[in-house]
C-alpha cells in the first residue's frame, strides 16, 4: 500500500466516518478525525428535544447500494434495526395518493386523472429516445407543435425535462410545483442529470391495464424497504459507526476556521494549528473554498458559483388520537402552495421509541425549504406548520401539540443549476492537486450521489485510492453505482485481522 503521510479528515458525518473506518480498517494510523458540532453525524445526527421526542435533521431512512456499506452498519448496530416496507404518498386536495403518483392515477379525481393521462399520451406519439435526446429521424405529422419542439432537442433545463416525461398535465399536477418547493430554484434554472434512479418513469401501458383493475401500484424504487435504528433515531447509527474508531483519533468541538494550502497547516478554532500532508475535507464545498488560503483565483471564482438551499425542519410532538390515513405512512409529499412544507415524515411510525412513553404521542416532522427564491420567516414558522398540518386534516383539532421543534440547516440540498459540472470538475480537480479532497454531500456537491451511503461510500473509496488499493467509483461514475454494480460485491468485506480483533470495535 501507498503511505499518503498525515492525514486530517474534517467533519465526522457518514463521509468523514467512512474514509476513518477504512484507515482504520487497512491499518493506516496516521490520521485524525475533527468534527465541529458535539457528536458525530453531520446532518444525519439526531437530537432529543425537552419533550422527550426524537428528531432527525430531515427525512432519512436506511436503504444502500453497497453491500460493504451494510455490512458496517451491522457491524456498529447489530440487531438493533426495524424494517419497513414503504407507505409513501403525495397529499393531494385532502387525499393520500400513493407514492409514486404517476403510477396511481386511478387515486385522482377524475378531471386530474384525464388531463394526467391526456400529457402522457401526446407523449406516446413521441419515440421514447427522442424525448431525452436528439436523433435523427422524421417526427409523427399530428404532433401537436409544442410536443414536436421538445422532441427535436436534448431539453435544455429541469423545466423541459419534466414536460418531455411528463406531459403538460402531471407537470402541472405535481411535478413542477413540488420541485420548485423542494429545490427552492425556478426548474429553468435547474441540469436534470441527477435523476436517475430517483424518479419513476410513467409507462402508459402499464397504467391503463393497472387503471382497469382499480389496483395500486406503489412497489417501485429502491427504498421500496428500508431500515431504521430502534432508538436514537439515524443519529445513532453514526454514533455507532464512530464508536468503531479509536477515540484517540477523533475530536468533537473542534471547529476548523482556516486551512493553508501553501503551509500545509489547518487552524482550528481553539486556535490550535495542526499540520497535514492530505485532507479530506466533508465540509460544504463553497465554506471550504472560503476558508482556505492559498488558492489561485479561479479556484475561488468557481467556489463563489455554487448553489445550494437551506432545510428548516420542524418536530411537531402530538398527544391524540393520530388519523386513520396516517396508519403506516412512512412520508408524504406536498406539493400545493397552501402548505408551507414539501415533506412531512410520520416520525413516530419508524420507530415507537421517538416519542416519550405513555398513551397518546406520536410525532410529525416537517421539511421547509429556504432559497434566496423562497425566503422563509423563521420567527413564528413552528406555529405556521402546525396551522397547516391542521388544516391540510393532518392534526386533528382534539389532538394537543405536546412538543415544538425547530431545526435550520444552512446546507441542505446541494443545488444541480445548471454548469453545475463545469463548475465541480475543475474545483474538485483543482483542490485535489493541492491534497485537499473535497468529498460528501456537500463535499462533492452532486445531489445524485448524496445518500447516506453513497456519502460513506465517497469516503472509504478516497481512502482507498490514498493508500492505492483502490478508486473512486461514487464519485466518478455515480450511474454505475445506482443501478447496483456493488449490492453484491464482496471485494471490501474481509478486513484485515488486526481491525477486526480492534479493542476500539463493538461486537
Amino acid at each position: 500500500m501507498r503511505d499518503p503521510g498525515r492525514i486530517l479528515l474534517v467533519g465526522a458525518g457518514p463521509a468523514g466516518l467512512g474514509a476513518a473506518w477504512r484507515l482504520h480498517e487497512l491499518g493506516h494510523a496516521d490520521w485524525l478525525l475533527l468534527e465541529a458540532r458535539e457528536g458525530p453525524g453531520g446532518l444525519a445526527a439526531s437530537y432529543v428535544d425537552p419533550q422527550g421526542f426524537t428528531w432527525d435533521c430531515g427525512g432519512h431512512v436506511q436503504f444502500s447500494h453497497y453491500a460493504y456499506y451494510d455490512a458496517v452498519l451491522d457491524r456498529a448496530l447489530g440487531a438493533g434495526w426495524l424494517h419497513h416496507r414503504r407507505r409513501a404518498g403525495v397529499w393531494l386536495g385532502g387525499r393520500l395518493v400513493p407514492y409514486p403518483l404517476q403510477h396511481n392515477l386511478h387515486r385522482l379525481p377524475a378531471a386530474d386523472r384525464e388531463r394526467a393521462l391526456a400529457g402522457l399520451e401526446r407523449l406516446q406519439k413521441v419515440p421514447g429516445d427522442l424525448r431525452v435526446q436528439k436523433v435523427p429521424g422524421e417526427l409523427p405529422d399530428d404532433l401537436p407543435d409544442s410536443v414536436a419542439e421538445r422532441a427535436e432537442r436534448v431539453p435544455g433545463d429541469f423545466h423541459e425535462w419534466v414536460l418531455a416525461t411528463f406531459g403538460e398535465g402531471l407537470a402541472e399536477l405535481f411535478f413542477e410545483p413540488y420541485n420548485e418547493k423542494v429545490w427552492g430554484y425556478p426548474l429553468r434554472e435547474l441540469d436534470w442529470g441527477w435523476v436517475g434512479e430517483r424518479v419513476a418513469p410513467p409507462d402508459l401501458e402499464r397504467l391503463r391495464r393497472q387503471l382497469a383493475a382499480g389496483e395500486d401500484d406503489a412497489d417501485w424504487g429502491p427504498n421500496r424497504t428500508f431500515r431504521f435504528p430502534e432508538r436514537g433515531g439515524t443519529g445513532a447509527i453514526w454514533s455507532a459507526v464512530a464508536d468503531l474508531l479509536p477515540g484517540e483519533r477523533r475530536r468533537c468541538r473542534a471547529r476548523v476556521v482556516r486551512i493553508d494550502a501553501a503551509a500545509r497547516t489547518l487552524r482550528l478554532a481553539s486556535g490550535e494549528e495542526l499540520a497535514w500532508e492530505t485532507i479530506l475535507s466533508t465540509a460544504p464545498l463553497d465554506r471550504l473554498v472560503e476558508m482556505t488560503a492559498g488558492l489561485p483565483g479561479e479556484l475561488r471564482a468557481l467556489g463563489r458559483r455554487l448553489r445550494h438551499s437551506a432545510v428548516h425542519v420542524v418536530g411537531v410532538g402530538l398527544c391524540g388520537p393520530r388519523p386513520a390515513a396516517l396508519d403506516g405512512v412512512g412520508w408524504l409529499y406536498f406539493p400545493e402552495p397552501g402548505s408551507p412544507y414539501y415533506r412531512v415524515t410520520v416520525f413516530s411510525n419508524y420507530s415507537p421509541h421517538h416519542v416519550p412513553e405513555g398513551d397518546g404521542h406520536w410525532s410529525l416532522m416537517a421539511e421547509v425549504c429556504e432559497s434566496p427564491h423562497r425566503p422563509v420567516a423563521a420567527a413564528g414558522l413552528g406555529d405556521a406548520v402546525v396551522a397547516a398540518l391542521r388544516t391540510d386534516g393532518l392534526v386533528p383539532p382534539a389532538v394537543r401539540v405536546a412538543s415544538l421543534w425547530h431545526h435550520r440547516e444552512e446546507h441542505g440540498y446541494p443545488t444541480p443549476f445548471l454548469g453545475r459540472d463545469a463548475v465541480l470538475d475543475p474545483l474538485l480537480a483543482g483542490l485535489d492537486r493541492l491534497g485537499i479532497h473535497s468529498r460528501g454531500r456537500f463535499g462533492a456537491w452532486k445531489y445524485e450521489v448524496s445518500n447516506q451511503d453513497h456519502a460513506f461510500m465517497q469516503g472509504v473509496e478516497l481512502a482507498e485510492r490514498l493508500l492505492g488499493v483502490g478508486e473512486e467509483v461514487t464519485l466518478r461514475d455515480p450511474g454505475r453505482v445506482n443501478a447496483g454494480a456493488y449490492l453484491s460485491d464482496p471485494a471490501r468485506l474481509g478486513a484485515p485481522a488486526a481491525a477486526r480483533s480492534s479493542e476500539s470495535a463493538k461486537p
